[in-house]
């Protein structure tokens, strides 16, 4: 069996799917998929079935990121509700098999929309729009959806939950800038003015928190079908503001410096204004305080650009261009600044 792609042990895994009751057929094989920034993704396949492995990247990893129980235990609960996720299969935190905690679902096969060609092949700006509305009636499920009816009521702190992201990001930073960062000085700026503007908590959720097309898989056939959402690494109980938030973040222009010619950034996508009053009149609730939702949206995007650059630095880059990503860092602090000038 071939077992030489970096970051995971065919064989170690073919034991593990094994032990745990997976059926197998023929070889195992694997390839790595591509477009991942922080977390490895690898397709993984026999002669009958089709699964997908996530685990950290192999450096450069930052404390709370890259959690594979947590992702896999969020897909798990989400079964059979309205929002559509992969069948989970198995995850494991004994690093004997792979060296790192994994997680593993069974692969779906949609389209996946990550370039502005991918989002022109749903068709014209109609169905465009169309796609969107389906999109974010899912983030509106999400939001919906009692934790403790899924098994997720201790799946986080409800309360609180703005000043440990505030905090976070803060943290974050501390361990991702550049030494003598141009941008320090105006990144402590905005953390300040975000730690001293936190409003009263909208109300408590389940949060994907990295929501945008490319973290979902959209079907060939309908492309007002969603057919499951991907990358639950940053979930939790939370603000649901603040994902319909970060949402439009990242329709800022700089996000193709992250992910470059990207679909949620392309101009045939709605704006801000939009995306924010659709994602209201689903939800069915009002956006108070949306100015620091959006700041602290801009605040996050802007150090997870950081994190991609500093693991590029150290050698945990898993995509090219990883050493430019900081160049978004400016405007969008810049952005969220400008959000709390008062």
């Amino acid at each position: 069996m071939a077992n030489s792609l970096n970051g995971l042990d065919l064989d170690a895994l073919d034991r593990h799917l094994r032990a745990v009751g997976v059926p197998r057929t023929g070889e195992l094989r694997a390839e790595l998929i591509s477009g991942g920034r922080s977390n490895l993704t690898f397709l993984v396949y026999d002669d009958a079935a089709k699964w997908v492995l996530r685990r950290p990247p192999l450096s450069g990893l930052t404390p709370s990121a890259h959690d594979m129980g947590r992702e896999y235990r969020v897909i798990s609960a989400l079964a059979g509700t309205a929002v559509p996720v992969p069948p989970a299969v198995t995850a494991s935190d004994d690093e004997s098999v792979l060296g790192a905690p994994f997680q593993m679902v069974e692969y779906v096969p949609g389209r996946v929309v990550r370039h502005t060609e991918d989002l022109e092949a749903l068709g014209d700006r109609t169905a465009i729009s169309e796609t969107v509305d389906a999109l974010i009636r899912v983030l509106a499920d999400l939001h919906a959806i009692d934790p403790e009816a899924v098994g997720l009521g201790d799946f986080g702190k409800p309360a609180g939950y703005l000043e440990r992201q505030v905090r976070r990001w803060g943290s974050q930073w501390e361990l991702v800038q550049r030494e003598n960062d141009p941008n320090d000085a105006d990144v402590r700026r905005l953390h300040a003015r975000l730690a001293e503007s936190v409003p009263p908590q909208s109300r408590s959720a389940i949060v994907h928190g990295d929501y945008r097309i490319d973290n979902t898989l959209i079907d060939r056939d309908d492309h007002t079908k969603v057919l499951a959402v991907l990358d639950w690494e940053m979930s939790t109980l939370g603000d649901p503001v603040s994902d319909a938030a970060l949402m439009c973040v990242y329709r800022h222009p700089m996000f193709n410096t992250i992910h470059a010619n990207a679909a949620w950034a392309s101009p045939l996508m709605p704006d801000v204004d939009d995306l924010a009053q659709r994602y209201a009149t689903a939800a069915g609730h009002s956006l108070d305080h949306w100015e620091f939702y959006m700041a602290l949206g801009y605040f996050k995007v802007a150090v997870i650009a950081a994190g991609i650059a500093y693991r590029a630095r150290v050698g945990g880059g898993v995509a090219e261009g990883t050493e430019e990503v900081d160049q978004a860092v400016g405007p969008l602090i810049a952005e969220g600044l400008a959000l709390l000038k008062g």
